[in-house]
């Protein structure tokens, strides 16, 4: 068989089943007989079980093969390029899909100025269940969600011993900001990878948002705000609190630690489903024939 032909669909893990995010930086992503390995700056190897991870974060001073994005492709295994320690998000490798099925489900949401804003109220229903929030417009929701998070700081400060004095700082100065705001874009960073990764794997589109609009990622930035009230803020906080000085190093470990508590990665695909009203996203079986194409 050549090397990397395609696996039967139903071989692939589903987003929900895969491991969280591997960040890498400074080293060689490459293939070495039927596997992906990385070596590291300092003669460090590691192999890579591409299948079974939900995304790849390559931070500064990587560089990849065409073997290497190739196998991962065909795993159905994001790429996604980042600052360093994983601070900034910069792009992700589109990885092929096996239906189209959620493209067409999610831009024709989209374009139904009445779904779109029902599905924009279904994400703040998750957040405010004992709300009335068809009684809202979505920019009263969105005047809301500032108040609850902004709460939420609040609370989580106290609750940590954490001085906060709101979300606040120089992105050309990195330097500048407190550590509490350094943890917070550090866990924030890494939530939106981890949410890129599996909108698209199961195939929804990151540039039609609901509830944001601007930018390349609306709608990773709508997913990722679903959890971050029990991920990446109050990881951020616990990380301040322990280590105020730390490099991302800790705001990650502890990120881990909550996206497996909470199940994030198993209840994403559902919710999801559930926003669009739709069957949960999972790959075809081989030769399968999609729903829409049978007439």
């Amino acid at each position: 068989m050549p090397l990397f032909e395609r696996p039967p669909l139903e071989t692939l893990a589903p987003a929900k089943d895969r491991w969280t995010p591997i960040y890498l930086e400074h080293g060689r992503l490459e293939v070495d007989d039927s596997s992906i390995k990385w070596i590291g700056c300092d003669g460090t190897l590691c192999r890579i079980p591409a299948a079974t991870v939900s995304a790849l974060l390559l931070g500064p001073g990587t560089t990849v093969t065409h073997a290497a994005m190739k196998a991962c492709a065909e795993s159905n295994t994001p790429v996604c390029w980042t600052g360093e320690e994983a601070l900034r998000f910069y792009a992700f490798g589109l990885t092929p899909n096996h239906t189209n099925d959620m493209p067409r489900l999610h831009a024709e949401a989209w374009a139904d100025k009445r779904r779109r804003a029902r599905i924009a109220r279904a994400m703040f229903r998750m957040r405010f269940p004992d709300v009335d929030v068809d009684d809202k417009s979505v920019k009263e929701l969105r005047g809301m969600e500032g108040l609850r998070i902004r709460a939420l700081y609040t609370e989580l400060g106290l609750k940590h011993g954490v001085t906060w004095k709101g979300r606040n700082y120089d992105r050309q100065n990195w330097d500048t900001a407190d550590d509490i705001n350094r943890a917070l874009s550090s866990a924030n960073a890494s939530l939106y990878a981890l949410c890129a990764a599996v909108v698209c794997s199961l195939g929804y589109l990151p540039s039609l948002g609901f509830v944001h609009d601007s930018g390349t990622l609306p709608f990773v930035y709508d997913v990722a705000d679903l959890y971050k009230h029990l991920s990446s803020i109050p990881a951020a906080f616990l990380a301040a609190r322990q280590a105020p000085n730390d490099d991302g190093t800790l705001v990650r470990k502890l990120l881990k630690q909550r996206v497996e508590e909470e199940r994030i990665l198993q209840r994403m695909p559902k919710d999801l489903a559930a926003l669009f009203g739709s069957d949960e996203a999972t790959p075809s079986p081989a030769g399968a024939v999609p729903p829409s194409a049978l007439g």
